[in-house]
């Protein structure tokens, strides 16, 4: 079929309103799932602490986790059943960092730096709300929504660690990284959030303003990495005192009575450089063979029919992942099908709108990829249903198909995406006509 190249003008989104003082704070889209969250944290840390010199001082890493802990153990904090960890690296920058699932480390440099223990607890709390709010994990949903479920899958499926997987993806924990640097409304959030905990915790809250207040005027190319990982956003401080006028009237002031000994015991230690980060061919190629026979996967919001001799996993994730042996890789899916839900930004569902907005987070995710022709209406169990054709490189190598299919549910935006060489694409066309027809919404 001949096949002409289209430029999309993507339609432009409603823009979401602007989040008031007080307002409830949750976590967005999101393709992890809260326990692939702990998993990733889990083996990130292990990963950080083959990198970075841990103190060796036990009263320090005491002190940290008390002070962690103090504010873990809030009731906003506690609900999200991560379980949370607290280290002290030795390293003089001014950072801190809470990887997804729990998590935190925290630099010598950042203790030199806070004038009072509510200040530590203060970034310890914003840290620590970056991780209730799962930002990491939904950035990174964001920027690989396609290959994602796919390297999930083979996660999963023990062919690779989590980290390994997403480090295919350049989802690691460099420079850069979107588990560990955020956006500013991401930093808002965390800065309103961390002022909850400190608050319930009786530590003032004022003293997260003012200690951000602080390292912006350092100010200069040399600031202080915080900020460089966290962008500022603007009326930090002013946002933040907002925030704790909408708090409970408490009395503040509480402390561990440990933060002079603390400071002492950190003038003792030896002074430290530190560590840099690490981070990973072409796939060999999987079984192109679509077996006759079918088999039926009845997920929570559809059923499809599949070749019998692919597999499915992630069926309790929010992406389900069809492929044959071979199919997922470390790079992503490269033969099979993800299906899952979009949220789009607006309401109620419109398909032709939340298709582009769809395309348009893919193409983000994965710059190679393009749109090869227009949209073609068709009907799929008896609903209005887009299929776009899309063009991206195969981790087998060479060019890449997928076939992009939208559906408009009350629920969202359903879609499937089939994922094939191009060079393959017909050989593997009764897999994708198999599950097109047969594919039925509960939603």
């Amino acid at each position: 079929m001949r096949r002409r190249l289209l430029t999309l003008t993507l339609l432009a989104l409603p823009l979401l309103a602007a989040r008031r003082p007080g307002d409830p704070l949750r976590p967005g889209f999101n393709t992890f799932s809260r326990q692939q969250d702990i998993q990733m944290g889990q083996e990130a840390a292990a990963q950080v602490k083959t990198q970075q010199q841990i103190v060796q001082n036990a009263f320090l890493q005491a002190y940290v986790s008390k002070v962690g802990m103090r504010i873990a153990n809030t009731r906003e904090a506690a609900a999200s059943g991560f379980p949370f960890s607290f280290t002290l690296v030795a390293d003089p920058s001014i950072n801190a960092f809470a990887l997804p699932g729990g998590p935190m480390f925290i630099h010598t440099g950042l203790l030199a730096a806070v004038d009072n223990e509510a200040q530590l607890a203060g970034v310890m709390g914003h840290e620590l709300a970056h991780v209730v709010l799962r930002h990491g994990t939904h950035q990174a949903s964001k920027a690989s929504l396609l290959q994602l479920p796919a390297a999930l899958a083979a996660a999963a499926a023990g062919n690779s660690t989590m980290m390994g997987s997403l480090a295919q993806l350049g989802i690691g924990l460099g420079a850069n990284s979107v588990l560990l640097k955020f956006s500013r409304d991401a930093e808002s959030e965390a800065d309103a959030l961390g002022s909850h905990f400190m608050s319930e915790a009786g530590y003032d809250p004022t003293e997260m303003a003012h200690f951000f207040d602080k390292l912006n005027s350092t100010g200069g190319p040399s600031g202080p990495q915080f900020l460089s990982d966290h962008p500022n956003p603007l009326n930090r401080e002013a946002a933040i005192e907002a925030e704790v006028r909408t708090l409970p009237s408490r009395n503040y002031g509480y402390n561990t009575g440990e933060f002079a000994r603390a400071k002492a015991e950190l003038a003792k230690l030896p002074k430290t450089a530190p560590k840099s980060p690490a981070t990973g061919a072409q796939a060999t190629a999987p079984d192109f063979t679509v077996s006759p026979g079918s088999k039926q996967l009845k997920a929570q919001n559809f059923t499809v029919q599949y070749p019998e001799n692919w597999q499915v996993t992630g069926e309790n994730t929010s992406s389900i992942t069809i492929a044959p042996k071979g199919g997922v890789v470390q790079q992503g899916l490269g033969l099979g099908a993800i299906l899952s839900n979009y949220q789009p930004q607006s309401s109620p569902t419109n398909l032709s709108r939340d298709t582009q907005a769809l395309i348009a987070q893919l193409r983000q995710g994965d710059p190679n990829l393009s749109v090869a022709g227009s949209s073609q209406r068709y009907r799929i169990d008896n609903r209005d249903a887009l299929v776009t054709t899309l063009k991206g490189n195969s981790p087998f190598g060479g060019d890449e198909q997928d076939v992009l299919v939208t559906v408009a549910t009350n629920q969202g935006l359903f879609y499937m995406v089939f994922v094939a060489p191009q060079k393959q694409a017909t050989q593997v066309q009764d897999a994708l006509t198999r599950l097109t027809r047969s594919l039925r919404l509960t939603q």
